[in-house]
């Protein structure tokens, strides 16, 4: 990169965050496809049962991707500041380092995943005629794993390198390979659950294979063998870095995890409605996580760059962005549920399930459209400590035992339930603006 051609650390603020942020929009949309396509092919071709399995096994291995994805933010934010300095030696060195961490990291979860597997589907509560099924998907899912991390590590590279574009590449690519692979598997082969796992590790295989292929020459500077060792320091930084935000996100996963848990006990029906309600709200979601990751990114270059005011003038355009967008999507998900939901299923009674799920986290999209700005600032001036503590007390403190009260009412509402969502993200909303306002009592220049 030219020094003064970066348009991350150079000129109008808005449409360069706008540019930086809608590859990353289509990227996560595109991802979230994998679980719909599987979701909607098992609804046309299978059974409820097989509804139930991938919606409950998609879940479990969104615990696994949630913990890649955080983790690769240490890449991203220590990556985007060695580029903002404009120092490619360290940049290559830190890529390098990072492919031995994801590499052991993407051994432990395989083989922590296949060993569990089964003491997972009954921790969650599979209902029984689905918990077979539910093993097969996370078993067939887990030897996948390295698959899984191979492509996290290198959107966070590119991110980093304040490249939205080749990621979004690479998961159009898996998008398609996964859509064929349900078609054949799902519907010519009726393998159901099994099928839709199998296609899903197919695609990421098929996206990582490609991507190795053409990384060297997406890459700004040079990449050697010199580049390729182990570093202590650079990996304890990309480790403090990312840590925190994998730890968050695995506890909300798990959090989620809970919720459906507590959902499965109330039947095969309202476990699939819940299944695919959170089908449909990670498509609605992606626009608060959209804004944090590319905040996260183009503060993080800023801060690189020596110019923090500038990180901070990005966070309040991309909040502002960022709460219109957020806004219209949770009147969407409010009104229109019901019609959303038919894009899976025909089942009466589900979608009356998941219409009433959507009602409740609606208003989540809205909040966490403003929150999350917050965090993704956060993470770019490396305070991703707080972001992870701030998370992990709106999972433990509201959003868990809000939803378990209200599953063990003697009369429990899907409605109800689903409310301990956006009762989470104002807690975290709360937290990081009273963050922010002591941040900038305490430091104007660098809040």
């Amino acid at each position: 990169m030219k020094r003064n051609h970066n348009p991350i650390t150079d000129g109008p603020i808005f449409p360069a965050l706008t540019r930086f942020a809608i590859p990353i929009l289509f990227s996560l949309v595109l991802q979230a496809l994998y679980g719909a396509v599987d979701l909607w092919m098992v609804s046309q071709f299978g059974t409820n049962a097989d509804v139930s399995a991938v919606s409950t096994g998609s879940q479990t291995m969104a615990i696994v991707s949630g913990i890649i994805t955080g983790l690769s933010m240490g890449t991203t934010i220590l990556l985007g500041q060695s580029v903002g300095e404009r120092n490619n030696k360290q940049s290559a060195d830190i890529i390098g380092t990072s492919i031995w961490i994801f590499s052991g990291v993407g051994i432990l979860l395989t083989a922590l995943l296949l060993l569990s597997a089964p003491d997972l589907a009954t921790l969650l509560h599979a209902p029984d005629e689905a918990f077979g099924k539910t093993v097969h998907y996370i078993l067939i899912c887990g030897a996948g794993t390295i698959f899984v991390v191979g492509y996290n590590l290198l959107s966070g590279i590119f991110c980093g390198l304040g490249d939205s574009k080749t990621p979004l590449l690479f998961v159009g690519i898996a998008c398609v390979a996964n859509i064929i692979g349900d078609y054949i598997l799902i519907d010519q082969f009726q393998m159901g659950t099994v099928g839709a796992a199998i296609a899903t590790i197919g695609a990421q295989a098929v996206s990582v294979l490609f991507s190795l292929l053409i990384i060297r020459k997406r890459l700004p500077f040079p990449l050697s063998r010199a580049n390729m060792g182990f570093q202590r320091k650079l990996a304890c930084s990309i480790v403090k870095l990312g840590l925190p935000i994998a730890l968050l996100r695995m506890c909300n996963e798990v959090s989620y995890l809970l919720i459906l848990g507590f959902v499965n006990t109330l039947g095969v029906v309202a476990s699939s409605g819940v299944g695919i309600a959170e089908k449909l709200v990670m498509f609605v979601i992606l626009i608060p996580t959209t804004y944090m990751s590319a905040i996260s990114a183009f503060v993080a270059q800023n801060i690189g760059a020596n110019q923090p005011q500038r990180a901070k003038r990005a966070l309040w355009v991309g909040m502002a962005t960022a709460s219109v967008i957020g806004g219209a999507m949770a009147y969407l998900t409010f009104f229109h549920g019901d019609t959303m939901s038919l894009l899976f299923i025909n089942d009466s009674a589900v979608i009356s399930a998941s219409a009433e799920f959507l009602k409740a986290t609606s208003l989540e999209c809205f909040i966490l459209s403003i929150a999350y700005c917050f965090n993704g600032y956060f993470n770019g001036i490396e305070k991703t400590s707080f972001v992870m503590i701030q998370g992990v007390c709106a999972s433990l403190l509201v959003r868990t035992p809000y939803a378990y009260f209200a599953s063990i009412q003697p009369n429990p509402s899907l409605f109800r339930i689903g409310f301990c969502a956006p009762a989470a993200a104002f807690f975290i909303l709360v937290v990081s603006a009273l963050y922010y306002v002591l941040r900038c009592r305490k430091n104007p220049a660098l809040s």
